[in-house]
């Protein structure tokens, strides 16, 4: 009886789980190696004191089947996410709702009823949609979103509460420099889809938990093996066992398969390890990045939000989360601002006053501040720019797999990108050695 495939999988984020799950549902033995102590690489839990944070508020999308099928089956209750129809809502200056109605009539009917937008700006609205349509969302060639607004002459006021938020918050990436194709990308799948695909879904509990926990578990109950602190510095070929070591593992296993699922920039020093994959090291070195800051505010008392979620405009903050309508303590609120931007020539201190202040000019009177904490990630996705030739999740070596959510793929550097760059590894191994993924009842 010959042994089963056994992969070697570097990074424990969502691509690597995602990854992981697959490969065991199509019989191979999975060895997950992961360096920190916390699971879910960039969308991961932090420590504030007692509290834990996660160091970037994520949003889900109906659309994003591959993600919900990956938290279906590792057990994750669908309670966990807060399902909302799309909402656009700018205190005192916009507000946007899908309607309860079959796609298409819920963006049509929630753009008529919309408050704060003018017919001038509703029609162009509709006029841009049309046109994407029109094109089937083929945008050549590849240009910025900021100059497909301009072609089909959106306003100021729509492209500055919808289109610009929407994009900064999907892209990461300014909309003067963001893909138009990946921007088509988003509202086909999303906003000209079915109805249910705009919805959005806001974790209730903190993005280790939402996916790489559980999905830890369901590998350990299934006999592979998730380890933490574990930092691979390199993959070498074992010439004797036909296989690959990974260097840092301290069992020296010997894989058939090794998949790459960390950061861009943490894969160059392992591919640059591969003599075969230098010219791919150096097309994922050149990648640009892009920051997300998440402010996280604690207040002495509730603050009362119209939803959930809402947007900022004018100043540094772009979306607001009151995280106690979400499952969390009262007065919890958090204040994302994507990609780069005038917030970075100021200090933490300057942003902090400055985000409670338009905070207070949205919602009122604000309780007295208990706590804060601002996060950093510095690279949070790659920047979403014209014409990006990404990666591919195959590569020179073929037997060393890249997934991420900076592989090539429809989508920007989102959860559902990630994900899905981690099935389609999987099921490339899987298919290359003559395995086949279970289906959901063989389970």
């Amino acid at each position: 009886m010959s042994l089963p495939v056994q992969v070697g999988i570097i990074g424990g984020g969502y691509a690597g789980f995602a990854a992981a799950v697959t490969l065991a549902r199509g019989g191979a033995r999975v060895f997950l190696y992961e360096s920190s102590r916390t699971l879910g690489g960039r969308a991961r839990v932090v420590e504030k004191d007692e509290h834990r944070l996660d160091n970037g508020q994520h949003i889900l999308l109906g659309a994003y089947e591959e993600t919900l099928r990956m938290l279906r089956l590792v057990g994750v209750k669908p309670g966990v996410l807060e399902t909302r129809r799309l909402a656009l809502v700018y205190p005192g200056l916009c507000s946007l709702k899908a309607a309860a109605l079959p796609a298409p009539l819920h963006l049509a009917v929630g753009l008529l009823t919309a408050k704060g937008l003018d017919w001038s700006d509703k029609r162009a609205m509709a006029r841009l949609m049309s046109h994407l349509k029109k094109l089937r969302f083929r945008v050549e060639p590849d240009r910025s979103v900021a100059e497909l607004l301009a072609e089909t002459g959106q306003t100021e006021r729509l492209s500055r509460l919808i289109w610009e938020p929407l994009c900064v918050a999907a892209l990461n990436t300014p909309v003067a420099s963001a893909s138009a194709q990946v921007f088509a990308n988003v509202l086909r799948d999303s906003l000209a889809a079915s109805a249910s695909a705009s919805d959005l879904l806001i974790p209730k509990v903190d993005l280790s938990e939402l996916f790489p926990v559980p999905a830890s578990r369901w590998l350990a109950m299934r006999g592979h093996q998730v380890r933490t602190t574990e930092a691979i510095a390199s993959i070498q070929w074992d010439e004797d066992g036909k296989g690959y070591r990974l260097d840092g593992d301290p069992w020296q296993n010997l894989h058939d398969h090794v998949v790459i699922a960390t950061a861009p920039y943490h894969a160059v020093p392992l591919l640059q390890s591969v003599p075969a994959l230098a010219p791919l090291a150096a097309q994922v070195a050149a990648l640009k990045h892009e920051p997300i800051v998440t402010a996280w505010l604690a207040f002495d008392g509730p603050v009362h939000f119209p939803e959930p979620m809402i947007g900022l405009a004018g100043g540094y903050g772009q979306w607001a989360f009151d995280r106690a309508a979400l499952g969390g303590p009262e007065g919890l609120v958090s204040v994302v601002i994507s990609a780069r931007g005038a917030h970075q020539e100021i200090s933490r201190e300057a942003l902090e006053i400055a985000l409670l202040e338009e905070l207070q000019g949205a919602l009122g009177r604000l309780p007295a501040l208990k706590w804060s904490q601002i996060i950093t990630e510095k690279r949070a996705t790659f920047a979403c720019t014209p014409g990006l030739v990404r990666p591919t999740t195959n590569t020179a070596e073929p037997r060393v797999w890249l997934a991420g959510d900076y592989v090539a793929s429809d989508y920007p550097a989102t959860l559902e990108s990630a994900v899905r760059s981690g099935i389609v590894a999987a099921r490339s191994i899987l298919k290359r050695c003559g395995l086949k993924e279970a289906g959901f009842l063989d389970l």
